[in-house]
């Protein structure tokens, strides 16, 4: 498959993650009980059937392609075109009857993320991106905001618990201290703000590629830039995000690498 052929992706991209949403929205409504994982993370019935209904899809548009997925691993032989698919993100705010949760599907080729859906079902907000294809919410084009200064910038954190005991702890409290406003939306949410002009950057720790895969398509091809904490772009092993408007990344990384040493 060649970008041509990526507008087809896409749409089986989002199709299956309207019928992740759909698995997601009964579940939702009928409750679930909760297993633990070998690593101590929640999982339900939700999540499983929920990568079983993106991973028929996902299978039937682009045979050729391997998928990674977060309940059932990898499968396929194709080393070109890998699927990334975490069907319920934020499990742990499901259980609970939080809608801070979403499905996200990405497709990378060759090390490259060319595309990405997050779609929140119960907050009700769905985002897609294409490479160059521009990044879309509620079938318009959005942007990240033209933000060029800290002192007015909204900043959101999320998932920093690691950040605690690194050298770097201290200069995300610079950070905040020299910004306008501070919040911790979490999860797909602060990287739908961040990508429609809401806020301006975003930093997280102790994240996983599957979290985060789509979200980094839809961010770039909002005009944002997204790395991670040590300013290296997206890749299967990226545990951490920086993401902002490209003039906020540009002075908060520097900051950071400064701290870090």
């Amino acid at each position: 498959m060649s970008d041509p052929n990526l507008p087809h992706a896409l749409a089986a991209a989002r199709e299956a993650a309207e019928a992740a949403a759909e698995v997601l929205r009964y579940y939702w409504r009928r409750g679930v009980e909760v297993e633990l994982k070998s690593d101590d993370t929640p999982v339900t019935v939700a999540d499983r059937e929920a990568e079983l209904a993106i991973r028929e899809i996902l299978q039937l548009a682009l045979p050729q392609a391997s998928i990674y997925g977060e309940e059932f691993g990898r499968d396929g032989h194709d080393h070109e075109w890998l699927w990334l698919v975490d069907p319920l993100d934020g499990t742990k705010s499901f259980v609970r009857r939080t809608p801070f949760f979403s499905s996200q599907i990405a497709l990378m080729h060759r090390g490259e993320l060319v595309l990405g859906v997050s779609s929140a079902p119960i907050y009700g907000e769905t985002m897609w991106a294409s490479r160059d294809g521009g990044c879309w919410f509620e079938g318009e084009r959005v942007q990240v905001a033209s933000t060029d200064a800290l002192a007015r910038a909204s900043i959101s954190i999320g998932n920093v618990k690691s950040l605690t005991a690194d050298a770097r702890w201290a200069a995300l409290g610079a950070l905040i201290r020299d910004s306008n406003r501070i919040r911790g939306y979490g999860d797909f949410c602060h990287y739908h703000l961040l990508a429609r002009g809401g806020l301006d950057l975003v930093l997280e720790s102790d994240v996983n590629i599957l979290d985060v895969a789509a979200l980094a398509v839809i961010v770039r091809e909002a005009g944002g830039v997204f790395t991670d904490l040590d300013g290296q772009v997206p890749s299967l092993e990226t545990r951490s995000v920086l993401a902002g408007t490209p003039a906020l990344h540009a002075i908060t990384l520097p900051r950071l690498q400064a701290a870090k040493g």
